[in-house]
């Protein structure tokens, strides 16, 4: 028996190691968790028990000590306030392999399903209210109930996200603990840990609870509810949903990052810059080879001055859809060979490293063409200070937190509840950035007013000198529904990106029939107008990109070219002198973007491209020049 138990462990040991170390659960639990989780042994209520604790009458006389007590006390919900505590009569020592415990989790869900399982799963939304104190009667969930829960669950969510499948898989999961769990309270000098475990064999995931230290009957379980922060102001920052506080003493601005935030990007990157070389001289009627792995460039390019090759050693031009990485080797061996993107693109492409750059354009506030931005990770008391602020003075205050590197509006959330922003910054690094309040709309005669966003592909053929170009023909995505600054989890009211949602209507209007109807629907603003003011703003953006050395801006190497889409939408601003205007604000820049639809209307597209990056030649081709 004893080596089938070995055998057990060693098995349990294989799959969850790496994750049980990196939530530093003692290896003296190890054996007592794998037996209690083969076994679903939940035994904690043979330690432990729920206490409520009665709220002091203002009326009634407190002493000095047990205000302070009551003032610091973080109980989630406005319900009554309960604790947990040791109950086992023999108390519960650290020591023992034993004194380690399984929590079940009561709700397991994504943000984006959260409102319709509250609504359909049966008895989910009478729990969560029960849990967090909500007073909710009656058997047919309401939406006021609903959104009570939507507003107080970011106290009691937690999030773990699983470290393989597709990019969807890969989104961050929340949960909230059973009423055990969940009602363990935060303290600064906490007698308990607590990680969250994904129990392969069962694909479940339970939350692990050891002690800290020794504990006796009646002593009160608690938890780091900001475990392993250590900076004071951070922690009350991340304290903010459990510890109300102001950080209005905080200021908003954020600087550009200093140079050494660029260096270790790169290092993290393990991009190798390139050598200086000459810029390669190529003969006139050359005719170039081309290795790829993008299909759509391998179907759609028919220019005689270029021939695919499978090999990539006798390839003039590299054309990948993957990251290049190894610049200096290529530099150093063959400087002649053409790749198709440049060294610290990233700086262009990666939402956080984006805002970075934009504020040498606009200041510590960024350029009127990029939405206010903070980078959760490393600007979270002045993205706090700036909402307190806005919210003082009752401005608007929506926002929408995205992943530093995500597409297709994956994990990207819109909302003006504070705690949420807070909390969304423990599940993958991501940015804040304003939500657009007032966007330019297009009227859909099927819908009414909806929101629209254009994407434009521009080529970079030189970073320094720069010269960009981008190609005549934009694309357009809309919402599916009217615009109204509500229902913030309505994904077909508020995101344009309807291609990958299945059984999602997808609204497609080409550019050529796009301007007319919008100059009908806003005639005193000419599309050419408009294109100038976008054309102004990415002519910015990519000056302040290449505006500085390698790796604080884009590299200047000379075979390197590049095709990027940027997407934008249009919002109503004023003008100095006072004019409504509309602004366009810039979205993301994304590196080898699909161009699928482009290939399918423009049949000439990858030959323009390809004529203009790696021929210099635009005539006859559908292209402008911005700069």
């Amino acid at each position: 028996m004893a080596g089938d138990g070995e055998e057990a462990l060693a098995a349990f040991v294989a799959l969850h190691g790496a994750a049980l170390r990196a939530s530093r659960v003692p290896t003296r639990y190890w054996e007592s968790l794998s037996r209690k989780l083969r076994g679903e042994v939940f035994d904690a209520g043979d330690y432990f028990g729920i206490m409520q604790v009665e709220e002091v009458d203002e009326e009634e006389e407190v002493d000095e000590e047990m205000e302070e007590q009551l003032k610091k006390k973080p109980n989630p919900g406005n319900g009554p306030c309960f604790k947990v505590i040791v109950t086992n009569e023999n108390g519960l020592q650290a020591s023992n392999p034993d004194s380690v415990f399984l929590i079940d989790h009561a709700w397991t869900y994504r943000v984006e399903h959260a409102r319709q399982q509250l609504r359909r799963v049966p008895g989910l939304l009478h729990r969560m209210a029960n849990l967090m104190g909500i007073a909710f009667h009656g058997e047919v969930p309401d939406e006021g109930s609903i959104e009570q829960v939507l507003q107080e669950m970011w106290k009691y969510n937690q999030t773990y996200q699983l470290s393989q499948g597709t990019a969807e898989e890969k989104v961050p999961v929340w949960y909230i603990m059973d009423e055990f769990g969940s009602r363990i309270q935060h303290s600064d000098q906490p007698s308990f840990a607590t990680a969250p475990l994904f129990y392969m064999p069962q694909q479940i995931a339970y939350t692990v609870l050891w002690p800290l230290r020794d504990l006796e009957t009646g002593d009160e379980v608690t938890r780091d509810y900001a475990y392993g922060e250590t900076d004071r102001l951070i922690r009350k920052c991340v304290l903010l949903p459990w510890v109300p506080a102001e950080v209005l003493d905080v200021s908003c601005f954020t600087p550009e990052p200093p140079d050494e935030h660029y260096q270790a990007i790169l290092a993290e990157n393990k991009e190798k810059l390139p050598v200086v070389i000459n810029p390669p001289v190529y003969a006139k009627d050359k005719v170039f080879k081309v290795f790829t792995d993008i299909q759509q460039v391998l179907n759609n390019l028919t220019h005689p001055r270029f021939v695919f090759t499978d090999n990539e050693g006798e390839a003039d031009i590299l054309y990948n859809f993957s990251h290049f990485k190894d610049y200096r080797k290529l530099s150093e061996e063959r400087p002649e060979v053409m790749v198709n993107q440049f060294p610290c693109e990233n700086l262009l492409t990666v939402k956080d490293c984006l805002a970075s750059i934009a504020r040498r354009a606009g200041g510590p506030d960024g350029p009127r063409w990029l939405p206010r931005t903070f980078n959760l990770q490393t600007e979270l008391p002045q993205f706090i200070s700036y909402f307190q602020q806005r919210d003082r003075r009752g401005e608007d205050n929506h926002w929408i937190c995205k992943p530093w590197n995500l597409a297709r509006s994956l994990d990207t959330h819109i909302t003006n509840n504070l705690n949420n922003i807070i909390r969304h910054r423990e599940s993958s690094p991501k940015v804040v950035c304003k939500y657009i309040e007032e966007p330019v709309l297009f009227e859909r005669e099927d819908v009414g007013l909806v929101k629209f966003d254009v994407r434009y592909v521009v080529l970079l053929r030189s970073a320094r000198p720069l010269q960009l170009y981008s190609y005549d023909v934009f694309w357009l995505r809309f919402s599916n529904r009217a615009f109204s600054l509500d229902d913030l989890d309505d994904y077909e009211k508020h995101f344009t990106v309807m291609n990958y949602a299945p059984g999602v209507t997808l609204k497609q209007v080409h550019c050529e029939d796009f301007i007319p109807l919008f100059e009908k629907q806003y005639p005193e603003y000419p599309w050419t107008t408009v294109q100038a003011s976008i054309f102004k703003a990415f002519a910015e953006l990519f000056q302040v990109a290449s505006s500085k050395p390698a790796p604080l801006g884009i590299c200047d190497y000379p075979s390197s070219r590049a095709i990027y889409a940027i997407d934008l939408m249009l919002k109503w601003d004023t003008s100095r002198d006072g004019k409504r205007i509309m602004q366009p604000q810039i979205l993301e820049v994304n590196f080898n973007p699909d161009c699928d639809r482009a290939c399918q209307y423009h049949p000439t597209f990858f030959n323009d491209v390809f004529s203009t990056l790696f021929l210099d030649e635009t005539d006859n081709c559908h292209v402008t020049r911005i700069v």
